[in-house]
């Protein structure tokens, strides 16, 4: 074995390929890499047919990634697949030096960026069911029974039997955790569905500006930097002003092919905001030369959280930097999802986008007349300040107002001071419906 290096911040990336070479994965999990904090000195592609079981690459490979690394002066190697344990350790041994695959690197950085409580736990569920079966790197030295000497003699177990046992406890501890976690955000989403309030989540691929479209739209302050995975934990803001009423929208983690299933699983409460959403805005960055792939890997994705019957939206963002100039506009659905070009970063698009919503959640309305006796003036005033008297005749009855106001304002009125006439009137409106 080899003393491996804590540091590591000099890394050789390894891209295999089993036809034709693609410059785009190769950028992509260089970006990821720089997004670690690593220093990318050197790149070697690989063509493989099929991975070799001992060291995944070839043996010539192996030697001209360790020449080329002692030549950069390379003291991490990045591989962009997902290698077994075995794997990882031979060639660990080949190269002297640390190996990281593509899975634990996305693993690395979340680590990196969570900051909340919950993505704390999330990140380090996610990191040790990955570590489990890769116990075995590191510990040969203690691979050993007790025993041999006084008070040792005996039944005994070698370390790394302890360690795993000790992992397995942890693992649980950290499930446990996340459980409480998951039954306070589930109360409070079955406190917004109480308010009947809409839901709305975005999605898409990472640094497609998701972030930056959640601060324009809600006017927040949420943390946006171009690299990848900048946002982790969910935040969840009231978007008032549109014609359907308020609605609640949730920024979500951003997805990447091959997304780490350790990570799918240990992110079930985050990816549960767009699985319980009634509409997902899909930001797609409309400047990336593979928008149309990134698409279909984020719908993947949302099917694999059982997210993917949930009407969407498409939003292509960051039309700003488009090589021709491109005007923002809508695109009405002929069959699918509708579409709207913006630019969260100038505002450009962003009131076609947030009526857009509205028309998404135009059955949420509440529509018709009402009849206010003389002692229910106060009601009549607080329908006028939020806007819902579109028409009002006066007689020797009191007030007969025609109202057009979002559901949610209707159901509340009617608890709080509606009493009758309004429960009426929402009992001969029809349901919700989505038209994205």
């Amino acid at each position: 074995m080899f003393e491996r290096s804590r540091r590591g911040e000099n890394a050789l990336l390894v891209q295999p390929y089993a036809g034709a070479a693609d410059p785009a994965l190769l950028e992509e999990f260089s970006e990821l890499a720089r997004s670690a904090g690593a220093s990318v000195v050197d790149t070697v592609t690989a063509r493989l047919a099929r991975p070799n079981p001992a060291t995944f690459v070839g043996s010539g490979k192996v030697d001209e990634i360790r020449m080329r690394c002692e030549a950069a002066g390379a003291d991490l190697v990045l591989v962009n697949g997902m290698l077994s344990p075995v794997q990882e350790r031979n060639l660990e041994k080949a190269l002297s030096r640390r190996v990281v695959d593509r899975t634990g690197l996305i693993l690395d950085i979340f680590a990196l960026r969570a900051s909340s409580h919950e993505g704390k736990l999330q990140v380090e569920l996610a990191q040790l069911k990955h570590m489990a079966t890769r116990l075995v790197r590191g510990w040969t030295h203690l691979e050993r029974q007790r025993g041999g000497g006084i008070g040792l003699r005996g039944p005994g177990e070698t370390q790394l039997e302890t360690d795993r046992r000790l992992l397995q406890k942890r693992v649980e501890q950290l499930e446990a955790r996340l459980d409480k976690v998951e039954v306070q955000r589930t109360q409070m989403r079955r406190a917004r569905v109480r308010n009947a309030l809409p839901r709305v989540a975005l999605v898409g691929y990472t640094n497609a500006g998701k972030s930056t479209l959640f601060n324009a739209l809600t006017q927040s302050g949420v943390f946006v930097a171009d690299q990848l995975f900048a946002t982790l934990d969910p935040t969840v803001r009231r978007i008032e002003g549109l014609d359907c009423g308020p609605v609640v929208l949730a920024d979500t983690v951003g997805f990447v092919r091959d997304l780490p299933h350790e990570l799918v699983a240990a992110f079930r409460s985050t990816l549960s905001e767009a699985r319980d959403a009634d509409l997902l805005l899909h930001v797609v960055d409309a400047a990336d030369p593979l928008r149309d792939e990134r698409v279909g890997q984020v719908d993947a994705v949302l099917a694999e959280i059982d997210a993917g019957e949930i009407p969407q939206l498409l939003v292509f963002n960051k039309i700003d930097r488009l090589d021709e100039p491109a005007q923002p506009r809508r695109e009405q659905p002929v069959d699918g999802a509708g579409k709207v070009w913006v630019s969260a970063r100038t505002g450009e698009g962003l009131a076609l986008l947030r009526e857009a919503i509205g028309e998404a959640f135009a059955g949420n309305r509440t529509q018709g007349k009402l009849t206010l006796a003389p002692t229910q003036a106060r009601l009549r005033a607080r329908l006028h300040a939020l806007g819902a008297v579109v028409g009002e005749v006066v007689d020797e009855h009191g007030w007969r107002l025609q109202l057009d106001l979002p559901r949610v304002q209707a159901e509340q009125l009617a608890r709080e001071k509606g009493g009758d006439a309004l429960e009426a009137l929402l009992a001969g409106t029809s349901a919700p419906t989505y038209n994205p």
